[in-house]
């Protein structure tokens, strides 16, 4: 049997690429990338010339089978994205899972995820938490919305800039203006940006400065908006 390791990748700063993490990518028979292109420019970086096969959301159920047998002849195949931890809002799910169900191992190396230092960043509590990623797009996003509203815990989501204002403005409609928030843009980044405030503010703030980039916005719970409007 092979191993399958899922391999993340710098989230903006190449400098925060393990040694461990190249050195995997080194030794493996293939690597599955999100994007070829994209992580062609990080393996030319760090000297790593194993060979890539595409690996994403749109060919990821086609190619399960045949990786799944490459791996029980004994191959050994890393999976990254373009950007932080595979199978995080990212393909990974399906292969990972496929391994587990054919007893082939599966090992998943430490490293960047958007979500963790947006997080600790946003000074709302951390000890409990839950991470919804993108929110649905249309189906499903009201009942969704409607849910988290009663939601204690503070809550993570991934929100595309071209959304941004609609999410806000959702947060405001659903959860209330007085709802404490951050958004955390261009992580790790030499323009990283953490902006804090109320729901409605953070609103204004950004429709008077349309935001870029990759964005984690963290929302506090209700108990904690309650707490802070008393």
């Amino acid at each position: 049997m092979g191993k399958l390791y899922i391999v993340p990748t710098p989230i903006g700063n190449l400098e925060d690429m393990t040694f461990r993490a190249i050195r995997i990518l080194k030794e493996v028979d293939l690597i599955l990338a999100e994007d070829t292109r994209t992580s062609g420019k990080l393996l030319k970086h760090f000297e790593i010339a194993t060979h890539m096969h595409s690996h994403h959301m749109h060919n990821e159920h086609k190619t399960v089978e045949n990786l799944i047998s490459r791996l029980k002849s004994g191959e050994t195949i890393a999976l990254i994205s373009d950007a932080g931890t595979p199978a995080i809002s990212d393909p990974g799910f399906l292969l990972t899972r496929a391994c587990v169900e054919n007893n082939i191992d599966v090992e998943c190396l430490p490293g960047a995820t958007a979500f963790v230092p947006a997080l600790v960043n946003s000074g709302l509590p951390n000890d409990r938490f839950i991470f919804e990623g993108f929110l649905p797009e249309k189906k499903g996003r009201q009942t969704r919305f409607l849910a988290l509203a009663e939601e204690t815990r503070t809550m993570i989501f991934y929100v595309s800039p071209h959304k941004l204002n609609k999410t806000l403005a959702e947060f405001v409609q659903y959860f209330g203006a007085e709802r404490q928030i951050c958004v955390s843009r261009e992580l790790s980044k030499l323009h990283e940006e953490n902006y804090r405030g109320t729901a409605a503010a953070v609103l204004k703030h950004y429709e008077s400065k349309p935001a870029k980039g990759e964005i984690v916005v963290v929302v506090g719970g209700k108990s904690i908006a309650k707490k802070e409007k008393e």
